[in-house]
């Protein structure tokens, strides 16, 4: 039909697209019709290991899969897009957010967080379970998993951290932050006492505002849904074990974004 419109232009006659469509029974857009490019070719020896890869961990983005197998992050995000195998992002929502300084930190040891979850122990029920991040490095530094979700839980995890960090409990070489939600865990009296009896200054984000402790929140949704929800235990002892694993794999081979994609434990060693 091209060639028929060129023809009547070079005869000084000028005919709309539309009326030629009319005139020979064909739907206008497909004289604006552009054959697709084909299909790129995929770079098949990197499809089964990323394959392998997500389908042991459903929830891993391309970067992390990038980091894990030392490929190129834009190879692997091309993968992820032409397999269909991009994480669903959850719905950011509606609820108006509180401004204020969020849990961030410039070098180790400025802030810590801590926070407390639940988890399904199998035959001993709902455990409760503490943790500790530095919120420069994003070292998960302390937790402790036990049946109670009375003050002792957090103050073994803290405990857990100043032994993992500085090597001996006592009081740290600098006074630095430590904070946490509003829960009576973290406002307890006991609590209280042995947050000061280690030189820590404590504090406490605004009530109703879980953003403004980011950091430890989002650690315990990785946590879930990386090990957490991937696991049926049997046991407290069970739960323990395969989460001190995790742990391990979160602080010295996960790569993290946040950080350069280095692991908490390299950032740390390059910061120090």
């Amino acid at each position: 039909m091209e060639s028929v419109r060129q023809g009547l232009a070079e005869d000084g006659i000028r005919v709309p697209v539309s009326t030629l469509c009319r005139w020979f029974g064909i739907p206008r857009r497909t004289v604006y019709y552009r054959e697709q490019k084909a299909e790129p070719k995929l770079q098949q020896h990197f499809v089964a290991p990323i394959k392998a890869m997500i389908e042991e961990n459903p929830s891993f983005g391309y970067r992390t899969v990038a980091g894990l197998l030392g490929l190129n992050k834009n190879t692997v995000q091309r993968i992820f897009q032409l397999k269909g195998w991009q994480v669903k992002k959850r719905s950011v929502g509606f609820r108006p957010r509180v401004q204020a300084l969020p849990s961030v930190a410039k070098r180790p040891n400025e802030r810590w967080a801590t926070d407390l979850c639940r988890i399904w122990s199998g035959k001993d029920g709902w455990s409760h379970l503490a943790l500790v991040i530095d919120c420069c490095t994003r070292e998960l530094l302390g937790w402790h998993l036990s049946r109670s979700g009375k003050s002792k839980t957090a103050e073994s995890a803290l405990e857990h951290a100043l032994i993992s960090r500085f090597g001996c409990l006592g009081r740290v070489p600098e006074k630095f932050l430590l904070r946490s939600d509003n829960g009576l865990v973290f406002t307890s009296r006991n609590y209280t006492a042995l947050v000061r009896s280690y030189g820590l200054q404590q504090e406490s984000i605004t009530p109703y505002t879980p953003e403004q402790n980011g950091m430890v929140e989002r650690v315990i949704r990785t946590l879930k849904e990386q090990c957490v929800h991937r696991h049926r235990f049997e046991s407290l002892t069970h739960a323990s074990r395969v989460i001190a694993d995790w742990i391990g794999f979160y602080n010295h081979r996960r790569p993290h974004q946040a950080l350069g994609m280095k692991t908490p434990a390299m950032a740390y060693q390059l910061a120090a």
